[in-house]
C-alpha cells in the first residue's frame, strides 16, 4: 500500500515487529537524543516512539527510517533505482505529432498526471490552527548535545518557492530555535532554499517559509533527494510513490503543505537580518563552529489534533541519515548514467559523511576517461560538494572496501593518477577545508592504465581461477565438510 501519511506508515512497522514504543518518561533535552543514538550505533536500528515525554503531551518518533529495510518498507520497493528509472523514462517524453503517436502516449500521460500535486481544501493538518499566538516552546523539539547552542528542528522539511519560476522546494535544514517565535536558519549556501533566499536579499523582501513536521515517507524523502534543477520537489514525492500528494493553502503564508502533515510551522526569513547559530554536533562527528544565518520569525502554526513530532538525531556516522544516504545513491544511479553513460556503478560510504567520498565503477573505453568522469560528476548539483572521488574499473565491487583498496594499490601511481584541484567549493560543513565553503578536491584514478597514459611496462595480467577449475569446486563443494558457505 502507498501510505498517505506518517500514522499509516507507523502502525505498518509496528506489525512487522519493526517499532519500539518507550512508555517512561523521557527529556527532550539530551536524553532522548542519546538513546536513539544508542539504538543505531548498536545495529539493531528499530524505529522509536517516546509516548511520554517530559513537559509535553505530543510523543516524538525517532529513528523512524533507520536501516535500509524501513526505508524498503516506507517506499514501497525492493531497487530504489525504480525512482530514477521513472524520472529519465519522463525526461524521454517527446510531444506526440500524429494520432496514433498521441494514442500510444496516453499511458504516460496518464501516468504523469497521477504523479502531481493537488491542492484540496482541507486537510487533517488544519485540524488545529495558530495564528494568534504560535509558539515553538509547545512542541518536543529536541538539544541532542551538550554544547549544542540549543534545541534544534532536525527533521523539519523547510518550502520555499523560487521567487522567479515558482517552482517549489523542500529542503532539510537545521534550524534553531531561539525564542518562542524565533529561530535561525541553517541553509548552507549551496543549497536551494538559500538560492531562493539570495535571489530576494536585493528587494530586501523576505521570503515566505513553511517547515513541516512529519508526512508521508514519499515526500520526507524528497525533501532529503537532491532532484534536478527546476523540477518541482512535490512532483518529484509523487514520482517516488507513484501517486500525486494532496496539498492544502498555509494559513499565514502563500505556500502550499502536504495535507497530511503532523505540525507545520509557517513564517518568513527577513534576508536583511543575520544571527550567529551554532555550534551544533553535526554528522560529521564535529561541532560546527557557530557563523552567522538568517532569521526565521514564526507567523503561525497548523497541526493535527492529536500529531507525533517526527525528528532525527546527527553525530559521528553510521547514524539514520547514513541509509537515506544509500538510497539517494541507487535512485540517482540512472540519473548519473544519463551524463556519464560509462558509470556502471556509485557509492557513497556512510562513514565518509557521503560529501566526504565517492567512488566509482566505470566502463573504460579510451585513456583519460576516469578523468572525464570526475571532473562531469564535479559539475552536476550536490556532487559539487564531494571531497574525493575514487574511480575503479566496472568489475570492481565498490561496495567492498578490500576491492576498492587492492584497486587503489594496485592501479594507481600516487603521481600519475592523482588530480588535485585547488580553490573549489567544499560542504559547508566540511571540518577539515582551510577556509568556510572552500578547499580542495582530490580525485584518483584507481582504473587500469594504458600505454596512451604513461604506463610503460608491460601490462601485468590479473590472476584468476580457470573455468574448468571454478566449476569442479562448485560441483563438489558440499562434499568437502566445510560448515560455511562459500
Amino acid at each position: 500500500m502507498v501510505f498517505d501519511n506518517l500514522l499509516e506508515y507507523i502502525n505498518a512497522i509496528e506489525s512487522l515487529g519493526k517499532l519500539e514504543r518507550v512508555s517512561i518518561e523521557v527529556n527532550p533535552d539530551l536524553e532522548v537524543a542519546e538513546i536513539m543514538r544508542r539504538l543505531m550505533y548498536s545495529g539493531k536500528n528499530p524505529a522509536v516512539l517516546f509516548e511520554n515525554v517530559k513537559g509535553y503531551d505530543i510523543p516524538i518518533l525517532g529513528n523512524a527510517f533507520g536501516s535500509i529495510n524501513l526505508l524498503q518498507i516506507a517506499l514501497e520497493m525492493q531497487d530504489f533505482s525504480e525512482i530514477g528509472n521513472r524520472i529519465v523514462d519522463l525526461t524521454k517524453l517527446k510531444m506526440p505529432s500524429g494520432v496514433l503517436d498521441k494514442i500510444k502516449m496516453l499511458p504516460k500521460l496518464s501516468e504523469l498526471s497521477e504523479y502531481g500535486p493537488k491542492i484540496v481544501d482541507k486537510g487533517p493538518v488544519q485540524e488545529k490552527i495558530n495564528t494568534k499566538n504560535p509558539s515553538f516552546y509547545e512542541f518536543p523539539i529536541l538539544k541532542s548535545f551538550t554544547k549544542d547552542a540549543g534545541k534544534f528542528i532536525t527533521f523539519g522539511m523547510t518550502i520555499t518557492k523560487h521567487p522567479e519560476t515558482g517552482i517549489r522546494n523542500i529542503g532539510l535544514y537545521r534550524i534553531q530555535i531561539v525564542d518562542k517565535k524565533k529561530a535561525i536558519m541553517h541553509w548552507q549556501i549551496h543549497k536551494r532554499g538559500a538560492q531562493h533566499f539570495e535571489i530576494l536579499k536585493d528587494t530586501k523582501k523576505p521570503i515566505e517559509v513553511a517547515v513541516v513536521i512529519g508526512s508521508d515517507p514519499g515526500t520526507i524523502f524528497s525533501s532529503i533527494a537532491p532532484v534536478p534543477e527546476g523540477l518541482d520537489k512535490f512532483l518529484f514525492a509523487g514520482i517516488s510513490r507513484k501517486k500525486g500528494i494532496k496539498l492544502v493553502k498555509c494559513s499565514t503564508v502563500d505556500l502550499e503543505v502536504p495535507a497530511n502533515a503532523e505540525i507545520v510551522f509557517e513564517g518568513f526569513v527577513d534576508p536583511n537580518k543575520l544571527e550567529v547559530e551554532g555550534p551544533f554536533g553535526d554528522h560529521t562527528g564535529y561541532y560546527t563552529p557557530p557563523d552567522l544565518f538568517p532569521v526565521f520569525t514564526l507567523t503561525g502554526i497548523m497541526q493535527k489534533e492529536k500529531p507525533i513530532y517526527l525528528t532525527t538525531v546527527v553525530g559521528k556516522p553510521i547514524l539514520e541519515d547514513a541509509f537515506f544516504g544509500k538510497v539517494i545513491e541507487k535512485s540517482f544511479l540512472p540519473l548519473i548514467r544519463m551524463f556519464q553513460p560509462e558509470v556502471v556503478d556509485f557509492s557513497m560510504p556512510p562513514a565518509g559523511w557521503f560529501q566526504g567520498l565517492a567512488i566509482v565503477s566505470i566502463k573504460k573505453r579510451y585513456p583519460g576517461q576516469a578523468r572525464k568522469v570526475m571532473m562531469g560528476l564535479w559539475g552536476m548539483g550536490q556532487l559539487s560538494l564531494t571531497k574525493m572521488f575514487v574511480v575503479v574499473d566496472h568489475y570492481i565491487d565498490i561496495n567492498n572496501m578490500n576491492e576498492v583498496i587492492w584497486a587503489i594499490t594496485t592501479k594507481a601511481d600516487p603521481k600519475r593518477d592523482i588530480l588535485i584541484i585547488d580553490n573549489a567549493p567544499t560542504d559547508t560543513l566540511d571540518p577539515a577545508s582551510p577556509l568556510l565553503n572552500l578547499g580542495s578536491k582530490l580525485g584518483i584514478d584507481a582504473t587500469t592504465t594504458w600505454r596512451e597514459e604513461g604506463y610503460q611496462r608491460d601490462i601485468q595480467e590479473e590472476v584468476k581461477v580457470d573455468e574448468e577449475t571454478r566449476i569442479l569446486v562448485d560441483r563438489k563443494w558440499s562434499n568437502y565438510g566445510f560448515d560455511s558457505p562459500y
